[in-house]
């Protein structure tokens, strides 16, 4: 072992190359996340307002509430993983596991009774979307961890970035095109129908379609835990939570890259939930919707392949931070597009969606790389609560920019459906606030994002050193142990 050199460490991970079906394999399992994830941000907002008969203030209460617990949940899942070794691995036993009860908690969620009182419903949205939160995080983190498992090589890394770049646009497009022309398709029926009549009819739209993604998700999972293997070996097969701690204290690069993605993800978050209103109250029509989410999925299937090209051009870092220009202009012109001027909006939001499209994969691939520097800070290996944490920003951001969102809708004062107006009719603050927050709101949390990330000092040559550094070091040390927990010396 101690004859082994950095140089030939280093010609390794060059010619390192993930098998086709493992890259692939990683993508489906991002699409099995977005049938139960895009779901919740691009749907329940919309969902509980206009179908279950919310108010849009206590759902602003709500998402604020239990995405917080769901930040929470992050670390919990975060710690249990890096305490976990089996045969399979550390990280694929959650994904086969967790699989159909996410799904399955994902259509309980869009099944709130409507023979309960407004108390009781709400109750119930409390507890079901707080308890998909926690076994989404159960298959989330050990997914998102997986990749920093399955090789240390940029290149490759940037391969399964765009692979789930990809499965993760496919999945919104699919639920979306599933959803919203049905929804649409009610529109001239809705002026007939009473409250509860039309109510009931869009409740079994998303019966039949959780349940539909309950088959198809399992599927995909199935698909990312039979290819996806663990490849990178480790020093020790569990980490405690004091040697947690230290490998997170000292991660400079993560505590940027957490900072600067809190601010993008508010923007992100705010607007995932605002889109169907966009398209109802803006565009005119909420079939409009399925051109939104083509027009932003699109481009991310478009640029997907891309990728691994475009970080091996300008890097991680450099790619990252300068694409929140696209954000910033096309979310201040989409904000003072005119309301109806269909074409002008899709074209700033493909603007807008260039930059948030890239921001959101490249994060993924720069949180894998802060896990081989917190092991050279720290000796020890930590991929799960690494990527715990940088979740658990996440989720904050979710909750914040969910939140927003819905609390922009009521102090703009959106007019919630009831059975005494069924088909309110809004007031102009409240479109203006459904505009802030698809344009406005993102651009400017744009803009504080890169200066904060201006600091980042990890970039890919940095991190190739550090790679192979914290290599050479186990490889001498000895007593490396597999994926599969057995010794290898």
């Amino acid at each position: 072992m101690s004859s082994v050199t950095k140089e030939a460490i280093a010609q390794e991970f060059v010619v390192e190359r993930l098998p086709k079906r493992s890259v692939i394999g990683y993508g489906f399992g991002d699409f099995a996340n977005n049938l139960a994830f895009t779901l919740s941000t691009a749907f329940l907002l919309y969902y509980y307002t206009d179908v279950a008969g919310l108010s849009a203030a206590s759902v602003a209460t709500m998402f604020f509430v239990v995405r917080l617990w769901d930040a929470f949940a992050d670390v919990f899942a975060g710690r249990l993983v890096d305490r976990t070794m089996t045969r399979m691995g550390k990280f694929r036993p959650f994904i086969l596991f967790g699989a159909v009860p996410l799904l399955f908690l994902s259509y309980l969620t869009f099944h709130v009774p409507a023979s309960l009182e407004q108390g009781q419903k709400l109750l119930y949205a409390y507890a079901t979307y707080a308890v998909l939160g926690l076994v989404y995080s159960l298959v989330n983190i050990p997914y998102g961890s997986l990749a920093s498992a399955m090789t240390q090589s940029v290149n490759e890394r940037a391969k399964l970035v765009a692979s789930r770049f990809f499965g993760g646009a496919l999945g919104g497009i699919v639920l979306t095109y599933i959803i919203a022309p049905r929804i649409s398709g009610l529109r001239e029926e809705k002026k007939t129908l009473s409250s509860a009549e039309y109510q009931e009819k869009v409740q079994t739209i998303f019966t039949q379609t959780t349940l539909l993604f309950i088959v198809l998700g399992s599927l995909a999972y199935a698909v990312t835990w039979y290819f996806c293997r663990e490849q990178v070996v480790r020093t020790q097969p569990r980490v405690t939570l004091r040697e947690t701690w230290d490998t997170l204290k000292g991660n400079k690069p993560l505590g940027y890259l957490c900072a600067a993605s809190f601010f993008y993800l508010i923007g992100l978050f705010a607007v995932g939930g605002a889109s169907v209103y966009y398209a109802q109250y803006v565009l005119g029509d909420i079939k409009w919707v399925g051109p939104i989410t083509l027009v932003n999925s699109g481009i991310s299937i478009l640029a997907a392949p891309f990728i691994p090209w475009l970080v091996n051009r300008y890097g991680k870092k450099a790619l990252f931070q300068y694409c929140g220009v696209f954000t910033i202009v096309g979310g201040l012109a989409l904000f003072f597009t005119p309301a109806g001027a269909v074409i002008p909006a899709l074209i700033f939001l493909g603007v807008k969606g260039i930059g948030a499209a890239l921001i959101n994969t490249l994060m993924f691939g720069l949180e894998a790389d802060t896990v081989e520097y917190g092991e050279w800070t720290s000796g020890k290996r930590a991929e799960g609560t690494t990527y715990a944490l940088f979740s658990f920003t996440r989720k904050i951001t979710q909750s914040v920019g969910g939140a927003l969102g819905a609390a922009a809708l009521a102090w703009g004062g959106y007019l919630s459906a009831t059975p005494d107006m069924p088909n309110p009719i809004q007031p102009e603050t409240a479109v203006t606030a459904i505009r802030a927050t698809m344009g406005l709101i993102p651009a400017l949390a744009a803009l504080i994002a890169m200066i904060i990330f201006w600091k980042y000092p990890l970039t890919d040559q940095r991190f190739k050193e550090i790679r192979n550094e914290t290599e050479l070091r186990k490889r001498q040390e000895g007593h490396l142990i597999a994926p599969d927990g057995h010794v290898l010396d």
